[in-house]
């Protein structure tokens, strides 16, 4: 059975990488995960795909009547509460110790509360309102983003201290 061909859909694209999201968090609660490394991974993950979210998806968004630009808006914001959550746990040594569960623990807040209110208005609101070519255009275009930004290492810790205090 051929494997079905990854999709170009910008909203499934999100929603994969949110799912990716919470499978690293359920390695970095694990004690016998390693880490360090799904936090690296995470790091990564996030900042990518917030900037490609913030390159082009959001800004195509907002020109849709039917998607509240308030709700844009309040994503971006939420990027930042995530992206200042995200260099707190990268600050912490000790992957082990209780500064790690308790940074972990904001950071998984501040995440998940954003991609669960980002699904249920943003991406519902583009899923009902946008046509799938133009989707797939904005798919493309995270997708690109999201790769150069992956590549460049975006997830590093002095990028993420660059991000958030800009």
């Amino acid at each position: 059975m051929p494997e079905k061909a990854a999709s170009t859909d910008v909203v499934e694209l999100i929603l994969d990488d949110h799912r990716r999201m919470e499978e690293l968090f359920r390695q970095m609660r694990s004690v016998e995960a390693e880490r360090a490394d799904a936090l690296k991974a995470f790091a990564d993950l996030l900042i990518a795909h917030a900037l490609a979210e913030e390159a082009d998806v959001y800004p195509s968004l907002k020109r849709y009547r039917d998607i509240d630009n308030d709700e844009v808006e309040h994503g971006v914001e939420e990027h930042e509460e995530g992206n200042k959550a995200l260099l707190d746990l990268l600050e912490v040594e000790d992957v082990g110790s209780d500064d790690w569960d308790e940074k972990l623990e904001k950071l998984v807040e501040a995440v998940t509360h954003h991609t669960d209110e980002e699904e249920r208005t943003i991406l519902n609101g583009a899923r009902e309102n946008v046509a799938m070519e133009r989707r797939e255009e904005l798919g493309a275009a995270f997708t690109k983003e999201r790769a150069k930004q992956l590549k460049a290492g975006c997830g590093n810790i002095d990028n993420v201290r660059r991000i958030v205090k800009a």
